[in-house]
């Protein structure tokens, strides 16, 4: 593989970018709204409840926006050029950063930020650009070493994630200009930003497609293919080269359509029920009982993107002795335990005990997650002409579990009156 056409600067910049901005945009608005001259048990009730409310309407915004132009970049980064895609949503991503910014220096009301989140959804947001990278990596590597290449690029995003996360405490507490809290930090989001948009541009090149489309062979397959087909079982040769590229869809079994159709409900199922943890995880770690600062927050989110590095663990160890259904059952059920666990906690370790517990590396639950994207990918009937892989079809996925902020967070709001930590449930 050549190196410019290497993605992994790209996601471990922007990665370690939005964990800066993630834990500093947090204890911004935290501060934002501290700055107020009541004090007591009511002020603390008041505090939550108003960063409660920005995440609402903030995290609705990011996830909304995006529906009305990722489809059409994706078209687009199909039909044009496949850096566009990704490009695009990392110039929203870096003029968004920079917005805060500018809130910090020149102390701007907090809703500045909704308008920051319109413009990062409206140039695509993570929804494109996710769905972008995913297309980009699969071009360039064969069918038999895509799923590994996959899985390497989303390794490499979460321990750039984890390592972000553990800095950006850090970063908010000891460096600051003119006393202005979260002035560095978010100033090493952007220049990270600035780094993955330069090389997206000028640097990464995409990668010619490795392989030939089943079409062309379908008279004369090369010497490699025959010796392949030597080690395969008769009913896995039938059902590789049993149609092209244009009927490939029809030649396909029904059973395999409604496994990847029960697959990708279930990942939707599944990345709702994260998606909408992650959205409440900041407001549970800031109140009572636990009461974290920017260096816990930090080690919070990096707990979080360690699903990441357990999960490719488990799925290189695992995938030897187990199947793929046991792997994502077991998965599903160690996260459904984390959570439970996090959901009545008091102190800081019982926490982290419930973190393990859903990260535990048996538990591939992320596996369920990487498997769909790669399963589309995969499927004959999402190529298009010449058997290139859209980047459209993975954007499916990700649309479906934009919704999430319209329920999780208000049910968090309304249930936290009831019994401490019943909001996590």
């Amino acid at each position: 593989m050549r190196v410019r056409t290497w993605l992994e600067p790209v996601v471990a910049g922007a990665q370690v970018a939005s964990s800066f901005y993630d834990t500093g945009l947090l204890l911004v608005v935290k501060n934002y709204y501290n700055q107020t001259n009541a004090t007591g048990h009511v002020f603390e009730d008041e505090l939550q409840k108003a960063i409660s409310n920005f995440y609402i309407i903030y995290n609705l915004v990011l996830s909304l926006s995006p529906l009305l132009t990722a489809y059409g970049l994706a078209k687009l980064g199909d039909k044009k050029n496949r850096k566009i895609p990704i490009c695009f949503p990392l110039l929203g991503y870096l003029v968004s950063r920079s917005l805060l910014l500018l809130l910090i220096l020149l102390e701007w009301p907090i809703e500045v930020m909704y308008g920051a989140a319109a413009l990062n959804g409206l140039t695509g947001g993570f929804t494109t650009y996710w769905a972008g990278i995913m297309a980009l990596g699969a071009l360039g590597s064969t069918e038999s070493r895509r799923s590994l290449r996959l899985i390497v690029i989303e390794l490499v995003y979460g321990m750039a994630g984890f390592l972000g996360s553990i800095v950006s405490g850090h970063l908010f507490v000891r460096f600051n200009v003119s006393y202005r809290r979260g002035t560095v930090l978010v100033a090493c989001s952007i220049a990270c930003y600035v780094f993955c948009l330069l090389y997206s541009v000028f640097v990464l090149k995409i990668p010619k497609p490795d392989g030939t489309c089943p079409a062309s062979t379908a008279h004369s397959k090369p010497k490699d293919l025959d010796h392949l087909d030597s080690q395969l079982p008769k009913d896995e040769n039938i059902a590789r080269y049993s149609g092209t590229c244009e009927d490939a869809g029809h030649t396909h079994l029904a059973p395999s359509k409604l496994i990847i159709a029960m697959l990708f409900l279930g990942a939707v199922l599944y990345d709702l029920a994260v998606a909408g943890a992650m959205d409440v995880l900041p407001l549970f770690l800031l109140r009572k009982p636990l009461s974290w600062g920017p260096v816990d927050i930090g080690y919070g989110n990096a707990a979080g993107y360690a699903i990441f590095i357990t999960s490719f663990l488990g799925v290189y160890v695992f995938s030897k002795y187990l199947r793929d259904t046991t792997m994502i059952i077991m998965g599903i059920l160690s996260f459904t335990a984390g959570v439970f666990i996090m959901a009545f906690v008091r102190w800081t370790f019982l926490f982290y005990i419930g973190k393990c517990v859903s990260l535990a590396p048996w538990g591939c639950k992320q596996g369920h997650h990487q498997k769909i994207p790669r399963s589309l990918l995969q499927l004959p009937e999402m190529a298009a002409g010449v058997c290139k892989l859209p980047s459209s079809s993975v954007l499916y996925l990700n649309v479906c579990i934009q919704f999430s902020p319209i329920f999780f967070p208000p049910c968090c709001w309304l249930n936290s009156a009831w019994i401490q930590g019943t909001d996590w449930l």
